[in-house]
């Protein structure tokens, strides 16, 4: 199949989350297994072109025309890139939004975007399906059952859309229908409007073809009030095309065997190469290396309420009075960078924190961890508790979304498990979580048990690949019908 795949990020050109790292991935695994994939981005700051494929393309918008041009990046393992360029709306220092807050444009940016992409499989490289992600794309299925469904060269395309997360959801003010070039027919509660705003990620949930989450825990829980942001309703209308399909890694990238990154390599076989790690994220971190024989815990996260961290700060002070070393790497809301600045100044010799991404310490607190925390509130899918158990660094979690779909609470009498989850929302269950790990911890044999478990786990892309192709292959044969329906008219 030729299928495309239309993200507002995606590496390696591109980076906030793990969205990048899903739209890098798996058309790496999908081009593997046979399929030609495009992936249509826009270009942001410093995104290098090969050439300009389409100079400009007419795309409206309710200020007026815009004319983005259509231009194409060096290819990656097979799969192809292009970009929507117009500078003025994506040659910034962010992607979408700076410390104070979106930007203001965000609907005009990503109405353009979507609007560019029809034009890039009319004008450029038409798909067998069109595989959307996240509120950034989520206008490409509305305008194509709107707008274009007159359109004979487009009008039958089948979308495939993926939530990565719900919680972020495109949420403007009504008049961001004008602006974005939509019109008023939308704004009703069948298509675009959400108590008196526009949702583009309804949008996308409403029109698409099928619905895709990123694990099957997650699947189920944005059918409910907790976890459904609003939107619950509206998804189990479309249950029947819903699907969750597990996130998968790219292990050329994230195992210990082969990590470009990391001080000394190291195996299932022989982990004499972890302790080598430790000892450099220590050094990195400025931290005593007679930390080496405490626990240490990593975090690598966007600092968010989602994340878990209120949780953590509701038991500092005990946490730190625990034998253990904290690594962190993050950046996000103001509060949560502020608690571990304090911590790392209140405890200099056993915390230590970085603001900000870097990819080449993300890698380091893999490897040189021995423990990796995520207490998240929700977690659609998470990467991070994946890549730990390929390192034998063990997932501390709490028990939602991929984290529960992916780590096994370890029994030390039998030896069977992967990590440590809790399920309670509360500062108290975390801290009695993170307890149990470390008593775990001071068991040698045990904890190199629980480590072998992990390492032998198998989340390659391989099998998810699998099932998004028998979905690409359901959306296009779900289109067929009304495209011979509409031809026989």
């Amino acid at each position: 199949m030729k299928i495309l795949f239309v993200s507002s990020e995606g590496l390696p050109y591109s980076k906030t989350g793990g969205l990048a790292d899903v739209v890098e991935a798996l058309p790496k695994a999908l081009h593997a297994a046979g399929h030609e994939v495009c992936v249509l981005l826009p270009r942001y700051h410093g995104n290098a072109i090969v050439s300009t494929v389409v100079p400009s393309v007419t795309v409206p918008l309710g200020a007026g025309p815009r004319f983005p041009a259509i231009a194409e990046g060096k290819a990656v393992e097979g799969v192809r890139y292009f970009f929507v360029d117009d500078p003025e709306f994506f040659d910034r220092p962010s992607l979408y939004g700076d410390k104070s807050g979106d930007y203001p444009d965000n609907a005009e940016r990503f109405a353009e975007f979507s609007r560019a992409a029809i034009e890039f499989a009319k004008r450029v490289w038409m798909p067998d399906v069109i595989h959307c992600h996240d509120w950034q794309s989520a206008l490409v299925p509305v305008l194509l059952r709107t707008e274009h469904e007159n359109d004979s060269a487009v009008r039958s395309l089948p979308v495939v859309f993926t939530i990565h997360n719900l919680g972020y959801q495109g949420l403007f003010p009504s008049s961001a229908l004008h602006a974005a070039g939509l019109p008023d027919s939308l704004f009703t509660l069948e298509a675009l409007e959400f108590y008196g705003k526009v949702n583009f990620l309804k949008g996308g949930l409403v029109f698409s073809d099928y619905l895709t989450t990123v694990s099957r825990r997650y699947a189920e829980e944005i059918q409910t009030p907790e976890y459904g942001c609003g939107l619950e309703g509206v998804i189990r209308t479309r249950a029947g095309r819903l699907t969750g399909i597990l996130n998968g890694v790219d292990y050329s990238a994230w195992s210990p065997e082969v990590d470009a990154f990391i001080a000394e390599h190291y195996s299932a076989r022989n982990l004499d190469g972890k302790k080598t790690c430790k000892k450099d994220l220590l050094d990195f971190y400025h931290l005593p290396e007679e930390n080496v024989s405490r626990p240490l815990i990593g975090i690598v996260s966007r600092f968010a309420d989602q994340k878990g961290f209120d949780l953590i700060a509701q038991v500092a002070d005990d946490l730190m009075r625990e034998d253990l070393v904290i690594a962190a790497l993050g950046a996000g809301q103001p509060e949560h960078e502020k608690l571990f600045q304090e911590l790392a100044g209140k405890f200099p010799q056993r915390v230590g924190v970085k603001i900000g991404y870097d990819n080449a310490l993300a890698h380091k607190i893999e490897a040189g961890s021995d423990m990796f925390l995520m207490p998240s509130r929700y977690e659609p899918c998470g990467l991070n508790q994946i890549y730990s158990l390929r390192y034998g660094t063990v997932p501390v979690v709490r028990a939602t979304g991929g984290l529960d779909d992916t780590i096994q609470p370890f029994d030390p009498r039998t030896k069977q498990g992967t990590g440590f989850k809790f399920q309670e929302y509360s500062g108290a269950a975390l801290l009695e979580c993170i307890r149990g790990a470390l008593r775990v911890y001071l068991d040698r044999g045990a904890w190199r048990a629980l480590q072998a478990n992990g390492m032998a786990k198998d989340f390659s892309w391989k099998a998810s690949a699998a099932e998004y192709t028998a979905l690409y292959e359901a959306a296009a044969k779900s289109r067929i019908p009304r495209a011979a329906a509409s031809s026989n008219k």
